[in-house]
């Protein structure tokens, strides 16, 4: 159950932007994230969700959507997300070094982002942005620092897994029919033996 629900979890680019995502649902989805663990317990992420049509529309070209596809400048009208949930620090709250609040976000997402995909709903993590710009765009208090942009909606892609070839490429790319594909190393490459007794 879950080995098949993390191979389904994709990463995905492209949307079907007039499919409304609910606002209960996206609260659900929140609700999944604060769950995690948390560095110290300290619970200093804090969720923006942004459905509303003419602030997604100037939150989109803010945002950088995939390094490897140089030619690719992001999903076309009709394509975009129909939702976003923006990931801050609430510097109030932090009790240790930021990075340890880097690792609540890797938890949070990844929790979020499951969910997202038992109920057919899938997305983006976006670290390439001006945290500056989304601040003043979104109107955040000084006390929030924006760390992650997560894009969602429904597919309107189909993503595959294939293992990395013998040239040892990592990067992932669309086909002809738009299928974006992503090689995986695999896992005899992943596992480190430990030393002889």
């Amino acid at each position: 159950m879950i080995e098949e629900l993390v191979r389904r979890t994709r990463t995905v680019r492209r949307f079907e932007e007039k499919k409304a995502v609910e606002a209960p649902l996206l609260r659900g989805l929140v609700d999944l994230a604060r769950l995690g663990g948390s560095a110290r317990n300290a619970q200093a992420l804090k969720y923006m969700i942004v459905t509303e049509e003419a602030l997604r529309g100037r939150l989109f070209p803010l945002l950088g959507w995939a390094g490897y596809l140089r030619d690719w400048p992001g999903p076309g009208p009709g394509e975009r997300p129909s939702a976003y949930i923006v990931c801050l620090l609430d510097a109030t709250l932090a009790r240790g070094p930021e990075t340890e609040v880097h690792f609540d976000l890797g938890i949070a997402t990844q929790n979020l982002l499951l969910g997202a995909a038992t109920h057919g709903l899938f997305g983006c993590r976006i670290g390439a942005f001006s945290p500056d710009k989304v601040r003043r765009l979104l109107g955040l208090e000084d006390r929030f620092k924006v760390l992650l942009v997560l894009a969602l909606g429904y597919p309107a892609e189909t993503v595959v897994l294939e293992e990395v070839g013998p040239d040892g490429d990592i990067r992932y790319w669309h086909d002809e029919q738009g299928v974006h594909h992503v090689p995986k190393r695999p896992l005899a490459d992943m596992l480190v033996d430990p030393p002889a007794a």
